[in-house]
């Protein structure tokens, strides 16, 4: 590496660190400063702040991978995730979750069931679900930095005790890394996590433009024609792939036949149906759901939600479409001439930065993507120990301690959520094994429980309990089996459901779910009158609240029902189309193919102006 690249790398790490640690005394004052930042920071910080936190380096590596392999549609595996349940955030469920005037989502639950026994189990089960999946995070990031970083950097870190390897270099670089991460995360709490991830976004956006404005120059419209199909660059798609390569990129058209997603048709409609659900669910109890707790008003976090939207897809694919733009060109022919597996996807952005990109631009998206990381990872260690502390230490063990005890609890509680996330990745396969885990597995036993939460009143606290475990138990099995996959015999139900993509899992994981959750309801009684119209009043839900809804209107006349949702799910429509058009037109803008990355533009222009009377007029109005 170049004394340059190296130089701005090493004033990257020392500026967030610094800058992390400086204003950590803010977070002293107690737990709601520690981790909310007592709901002073401005809105657009946080959503700043949320967009750094999503632009991870790990969902990087393997969006470049997608896009490289699938082309301009690739933009549809994201629904996996899925990443428009940002949009109904924006939409409406910012301002329910705001309303609740809580620290944490597992504290939130005990506004809707209340805190009786049932409300109590739900609330714990919520707590341990975000921990589990704060963990599971940190143990994705793990596998993606340690990949990433072994082919940029020089040295090999492997620790060997008598002859015997105890450490990878892949490991050694990312304990180093998320090392220097968490002790300013640790010590600043929301305020050095909003403080620094302002500062990483950017950095992220200087990496993105440099390296698109790079590929403008440097790389010509025939280079990259000579590469790419028709069937690459179109958004449409049939029930099966058609050939994404021209017949001489053989080894791509095999990868896309083995990868599993050959039914493409199939794998969207999955997509559509876990993404409806998994979006009205709201978001998982993790970072994006202590930004909007850490807003002032409900207002504010309706903004908030919008402005991450609007800030992140631009940008992050200016960087990816560059990446994959200089692989194209540079990686294509000699990667067709070897066996390639997905995993060769993941180490395509790794390669390129290394070989194929100038001096000073290289140590530039270096530090934008370790910014990527550093962020995303300090959001999560800030998000999962509010949970023990908060839900369950101070609730349960040790009620009426001082400000002081609770942040130095805290504090411990983020070392053990890192370690065990470290731990946890010392067992990943790959990126991509843990990313179809977490998306498909783990969040699919919280969906239904959820789901049902917001729309139906009779749901109470032992059926979202028993949703919820029913998930969590069947999310940590498919995790286990799936590190012993090839020990089942060839043919048995195991071995199937093993080499299933992991997207086809989430029915049977849904289902088991949406089980339990009903059980649960019907054989108890349902929650206290009280919670549910104070609930009702607060919140003011769509759904089928109607007996709790007559009940209020008797005594109040003044109670309005909420008949949004025709109106929220139009929103929710439009929305997705105004983020799609954010993603595909920094693409089709770098691969040079402008009469679509004109009406790419046009898409997103008439999406944000129609926004702008149906969402951002009703937003204006609202009050707490």
């Amino acid at each position: 590496m170049n004394i340059i690249d190296f130089s701005i790398i090493i004033f990257y790490i020392l500026l967030t660190v610094g800058v992390g640690v400086w204003i950590s005394k803010k977070a002293s004052k107690g737990l709601d400063h520690y981790f909310l930042g007592g709901k002073s920071i401005k809105w657009y910080y946080l959503g700043l702040s949320n967009g750094s936190g999503m632009f991870d380096v790990s969902g990087t590596a393997w969006m470049v991978g997608i896009l490289f392999l699938y082309g301009v549609k690739s933009f549809l595996f994201m629904w996996l995730w899925p990443i428009w349940n940002q949009v109904f955030v924006m939409m409406f469920l910012a301002v329910w979750i705001r309303r609740s005037k809580v620290m944490t989502g597992s504290e939130w639950i005990l506004t809707r069931f209340g805190n009786d026994k049932s409300g109590k189990a739900s609330h714990i089960i919520v707590a341990v679900f975000a921990i589990v999946s704060a963990i599971g995070f940190i143990a994705y990031f793990f596998e993606g930095v340690g990949k990433f970083l072994t082919i940029i950097l020089p040295w090999d870190l492997t620790c060997s005790l008598r002859g015997i390897p105890i450490l990878s270099s892949e490991q050694a670089y990312a304990l180093i890394i998320i090392i220097l991460t968490t002790i300013y995360t640790i010590k600043g709490g929301m305020f050095s996590v909003v403080a620094t991830e302002v500062l990483q976004y950017g950095i992220m956006v200087i990496a993105g433009l440099l390296i698109a404005g790079y590929t403008l120059i440097y790389f010509t419209d025939v280079e990259i024609s000579s590469i790419i199909s028709d069937e690459w660059r179109t958004i449409w798609f049939g029930w099966e792939l058609e050939q994404h390569w021209d017949s001489k990129f053989k080894a791509f058209n095999n990868l896309i036949d083995t990868e599993g997603y050959k039914m493409f048709g199939s794998l969207v409609g999955m997509s559509l149906f876990k993404g409806f659900f998994a979006s009205i669910a709201g978001p998982t109890p993790s970072y994006d759901l202590q930004r909007i707790l850490s807003t002032k008003n409900v207002k504010e976090a309706a903004y908030m939600s919008g402005f991450t939207n609007l800030i992140l897809f631009m940008p992050r694919y200016l960087l990816i479409g560059g990446i994959v733009v200089i692989a194209l060109v540079v990686l294509a022919p000699d990667m067709n001439n070897a066996a390639l597996t997905g995993g060769d996807l993941e180490l395509i952005l790794a390669r390129v930065i290394n070989f194929h990109v100038p001096v000073g631009i290289k140590g530039l998206l270096l530090a934008g993507l370790l910014a990527a990381f550093m962020s995303t990872f300090s959001a999560f260690v800030n998000a999962g120990p509010a949970y023990i502390v908060n839900d369950i230490y101070k609730k349960y063990f040790k009620p009426n301690e001082s400000p002081k005890h609770y942040i130095k609890a805290s504090h411990i509680a983020s070392f053990l959520i890192v370690l065990l996330g470290v731990l946890m990745g010392f067992f990943g396969n790959s990126i991509n094994s843990l990313t179809l885990w977490i998306t498909s597995s783990l969040f699919g036993g919280y969906v239904a429980a959820n789901f049902l939460k917001w729309v139906w009143w009779r749901f109470n606290g032992w059926g979202y309990f028993w949703g919820m475990l029913a998930g969590l138990v069947i999310a940590t099995l498919q995790f286990i089996l799936d590190q012993n996959k090839g020990s089942f015999p060839a043919g048995s139900l195991l071995d199937d459901l093993l080499t299933m993509s992991a997207i086809y899992l989430f029915p049977i994981i849904f289902s088991f779910s949406l089980l339990g959750s009903f059980l649960g309801t019907f054989f108890t009684k349902p929650t206290e009158e009280a919670v549910l119209k104070s609930f009702y009043t607060n919140v003011r839900p769509w759904g089928w609240w109607k007996p709790v809804y007559l009940k209020l209107k008797a005594e109040d006349n003044s109670i309005e029902r909420n008949n949004d949702f025709l109106s929220d799910m139009i929103n929710c429509i439009i929305g997705v189309v105004w983020q799609s058009s954010m993603i595909v037109l920094p693409i089709f803008f770098l691969i040079r193919d402008y009469p679509k990355a004109l009406v790419s533009l046009a898409v997103f222009l008439i999406t944000s102006i129609v926004l702008k009377f149906t969402w951002l007029d009703k937003v204006n109005k609202l009050t707490d």
